[in-house]
């Protein structure tokens, strides 16, 4: 099976305006080639939510994955889950909750993150924070199950149906 083809759209408006280096999208897509994922694009858009959602289903039309970084936060330009919720066709709850729980072992403040996640038809969609290291880390903290989550959204080799029992019994 080909590596699934993966997307990243960095949400801040700063970097989308050229004053400040984008560092959280390079992180998470040089994370997700260490993940095994073909990342075939990259996009910078500023904190509004009818672009983040465009962007999102666009790049969601031809990867398999599209993961945001930035705009998760209680500020009030922070619109990303909002933008993610409307083009979601089904959510995804447990990718931010694990991610919540995890962060905030260390770092008490990552319970405000409002990260979300789901698909939009066939392709998986996660957010992740702004922070290069704390998206990096988020994405390790999912990394397994949202592998399995792409995976089941590919049609199975077989032809046949996936089986979430079946996958998981395998060595």
């Amino acid at each position: 099976m080909t590596a699934p083809r993966a997307a990243v759209i960095t949400v801040s408006d700063r970097s989308s305006r050229g004053e400040r280096p984008d560092g959280g999208g390079p992180a998470v897509a040089d994370a997700l080639r260490g993940l095994g994922y073909d990342v075939a694009a990259a996009e910078i858009v500023a904190d509004e939510r009818a672009e983040i959602a465009g962007a999102i289903r666009r790049l969601a039309a031809a990867h398999d994955l599209v993961v945001t970084t930035g705009g998760t936060g209680l500020a009030p330009r922070d619109v990303t889950p909002e933008a993610t919720r409307d083009v979601l066709d089904r959510e995804a709850a447990g990718f931010g909750e694990e991610m919540r729980r995890r962060g905030a072992a260390t770092f008490a403040r990552a319970i405000l993150t409002r990260a979300t996640a789901g698909t939009v038809g066939r392709c998986v969609v996660v957010n992740l924070p702004g922070s290069p290291r704390g998206a990096v880390e988020c994405l390790g903290w999912v990394a397994d199950a949202l592998r399995h989550a792409v995976d089941l959204q590919r049609p199975p080799a077989d032809g046949g149906a996936h089986s979430c029992a079946r996958d998981a019994a395998k060595p």
